[in-house]
């Protein structure tokens, strides 16, 4: 009797290790990885943009967006080709006149000719990643206007157009995931942070589970642990992008804001507890970086009155520059400070963003890295 109790105690350790083993291969792991994209600070080729036009919301919304446009441009050529998108060819024109005015060479400057619906080519743009030969590829992610609440037809067609240009081989991922760029937050290191309100609405990927989600994210985007914030659905435009209130500065460090500019910026309190709390992939705290909000609330160029403060948190990594929103506000020297500071390599600029807030986005909605 023992020796059969020994003997079936044997067996069923044999199959418990067999099933561990077999549970284990299929954990999503380093080798389920097929494309890593570059953490934002990671040397650039060039930054590309699309300029705002008059086809959409008219002259003056085109008007009052072209200063900041021409000081971002100004700044990116310094370092980096810029890549830019015009709706027309009346357009390309009228912009090369903007940059000449302003004494801007357009050596490191060049031109697409495609229509938009508008200017946020981080979330509709590009997405470069590598494969496992070390190749720079094109993402082309689905997007449909931030769950259909704007046009986004020309936008769509976007990454798909770029590719073509380049010659360069596109992976598409239309029917797969609708993933906005300003959506997730990549540290470099195998981590990625995302609000489940901007990424699992059914807006966006009608009943996709969170495991779904981070299946695609490992294979696509290289990384294989996630810091998921709840977000809030219906907040503004986009379901409360990760990219307005945190960020990774570096493989290290998150920057965001402290605990009550966060309750300002409508950031759930179990949300900004999960921030404070994140770890590396190797469970190692992220150093924190808070920014300010601003003193005040934003107001426009034109005089019109927001009602809300802005986020410096926003910001772009370029080469040899980091172009952070300014708002006229008395904050702008102190959150540039800080963000000096964590780029030692790297001059800030702050770029005016007051007229292009009163749409809903910053600096880093409407730019996005083309790797070196």
């Amino acid at each position: 009797m023992k020796n059969k109790m020994l003997s079936l105690i044997i067996s069923l350790l044999t199959i418990f290790s067999s099933c561990q083993k077999a549970d284990e291969s299929l954990q999503p792991a380093d080798a389920t990885v097929m494309y890593t994209m570059p953490e934002e600070s990671a040397p650039h080729e060039g930054t590309w943009l699309q300029w705002p036009h008059q086809y959409q919301y008219g002259a003056t919304y085109r008007n009052r967006l072209d200063a900041t446009w021409v000081k971002m441009t100004q700044t990116l050529a310094e370092s980096e080709r810029v890549h830019i998108i015009a709706y027309d060819e009346q357009e390309q024109s009228r912009i090369i006149n903007l940059l000449n005015n302003a004494g801007i060479s357009l050596t490191n400057i060049d031109f697409k000719i495609y229509p938009t619906d508008d200017v946020w080519v981080r979330d509709n743009g590009p997405i470069y990643v590598k494969d496992n030969k070390g190749q720079l590829v094109v993402e082309d992610w689905g997007f449909n206007g931030w769950g259909k609440k704007a046009d986004y037809q020309n936008c769509d067609l976007i990454p798909s157009k770029i590719a073509s240009s380049q010659n360069r081989t596109k992976i598409d991922l239309n029917a797969v995931m609708v993933n906005e760029g300003g959506a997730v937050e990549i540290d470099g290191a195998g981590v990625l942070m995302a609000t489940k309100s901007a990424v699992l609405n059914n807006n966006r990927n009608p009943g996709m589970s969170q495991s779904q989600a981070e299946a695609i994210f490992t294979k696509y985007l290289g990384v294989t642990k996630f810091i998921w914030l709840k977000g809030k659905a219906g907040l503004e435009i986009t379901d409360m992008h990760i990219d307005g209130f945190a960020r990774f500065g570096n493989t290290k460090t998150l920057v965001t804001m402290d605990f009550d500019d966060l309750l300002d910026w409508q950031v759930p309190e179990e949300d900004i507890n999960t921030l404070y709390a994140a770890t590396d992939k190797n469970g190692a705290p992220y150093t924190l970086v808070k920014l300010p909000l601003t003193k005040n609330n934003v107001e426009t160029v034109y005089g019109k009155k927001l009602g809300y403060k802005g986020s410096y948190v926003n910001y772009y990594i370029a080469n040899k520059r980091v172009l952070v929103p300014n708002y006229n506000d008395p904050n702008d020297v102190v959150a540039n400070r800080i963000i000096q500071r964590l780029y030692p390599d790297r001059v800030v600029v702050g770029i005016d963003v007051r007229n292009l807030y009163a749409n809903g986005g910053m600096i880093h909605c409407v730019t996005q890295q083309q790797p070196r």
